[in-house]
């Protein structure tokens, strides 16, 4: 029984690893990651991400959608979740400890904080800990389409100013500021983010009756495409950010911290869910779904919507840390939550 059990969790946990291997080669070989051009590693995740969406969308029955609408209570709590507690969270965070040293840190806390929920890895920790399937593939489907627009609009109401991010040419601020003082534009953010993900996902749903089987069989098999595309991301993010020496100033003792907050932020938001869904009375399985899906952040749409929320900004690697550290310690603290759970349910059978 552990075995079977334990067998969909670990190729999920693992995955973290090769992102901080992407990051240790982007620091070794930076060139390839930071070049630009149409040849380049950078173009190619554009079509890659196009390609993860595209997939996604076959995969995505419309029945799905449909059969997800009736419980309105549970969604709720989690796109409120995901979408409010967690942004206003790390604003109050943001008011009360944020100064000049690091202010960079919190833009990348803010960044995480309005990410849409993951997809897969939610799905495979609710089916493991048995609770409610069909809910949690709806919100994680609708998560990320919501993200699409809300993420853009609360990027762009960051009160952070300057974060202090250094510009190639070593000074304080440099394209960071663009964000933040006026010329980034949600509108045109929102509709880059159309092209790269809501296109593909709406005619890959076009395409679901006749490739959906297709895709189902081999899903195993395209989530190594996923992860390859994501961590081309990270390699090429990381690289930029290390040839601009972003990372200067950071020790290991501030990423220590670091991650600790995002324990910290992890359970307060685990800890709000479940104590709104007891007062709800949430079924055990609608709870399960709750807590799942409305404390995770989507490392494949934070690093899929940095590259137009991003784009341009010095050191986008430093706004990604705190969604890497989060992503590889969400899935360590959902695994074991999930596995017990699932341990629990078998000695009461």
């Amino acid at each position: 029984m552990f075995v079977f059990i334990a067998f969909p969790v670990y190729p999920v946990m693992l995955f973290p690893l090769f992102l901080f291997a992407m990051i240790a080669l982007a620091w070794l070989f930076p060139g390839p990651g930071a070049a630009e051009g149409p040849f380049s590693l950078h173009e190619a995740t554009n079509y890659g991400v196009s390609i993860i969406f595209l997939l996604y969308g076959i995969g995505l029955s419309p029945r799905q959608f449909r059969d997800g609408l009736s419980n309105l209570r549970l969604h709720l709590l989690v796109h409120s979740s995901t979408f409010l507690l967690f942004p206003l969270l790390a604003l109050i965070g943001y008011a009360v400890f944020a100064n000049d040293a690091n202010r960079p840190i919190w833009a990348g806390i803010f960044y995480l904080a309005i990410l849409p929920s993951t997809v897969s890895s939610s799905v495979v920790f609710v089916v493991l800990a048995r609770g409610n399937i069909p809910a949690a593939v709806f919100n994680a489907s609708l998560s990320g389409l919501i993200g699409i627009v809300l993420t853009p609009l609360w990027w762009a109401l960051f009160p952070g100013g300057n974060p202090g991010l250094l510009s190639p040419d070593g000074n304080a601020g440099g394209a960071f500021d663009d964000t933040f003082n006026g010329t980034f534009d949600p509108l045109s953010a929102i509709v880059s983010l159309t092209v790269l993900i809501v296109l593909p996902i709406v005619l890959g749903i076009l395409l679901n009756a006749k490739l959906g089987d297709w895709v189902e069989r081999h899903r195993r098999r395209l989530r190594l495409f996923d992860q390859s595309v994501i961590m081309l991301i990270v390699y090429c993010s990381f690289s930029r950010s290390f040839v601009q020496r972003s990372f200067d100033g950071f020790g290991l003792m501030e990423i220590l911290f670091l991650a600790v907050g995002m324990i910290l932020i992890f359970f307060l938001v685990y800890g709000t869910i479940a104590l709104i869904a007891r007062l709800l009375r949430f079924s055990k399985e609608d709870t399960i779904t709750a807590t799942f899906c409305g404390s995770k952040k989507s490392l494949m749409h934070g690093t899929v919507m940095g590259k137009v929320l991003l784009a341009g900004m010095s050191g986008p690697g430093v706004i990604l840390l705190p969604l890497m550290l989060y992503h590889a310690l969400q899935l360590l603290i959902v695994g074991v939550i999930a596995f017990r759970s699932a341990r629990n349910d078998d000695r009461r059978d």
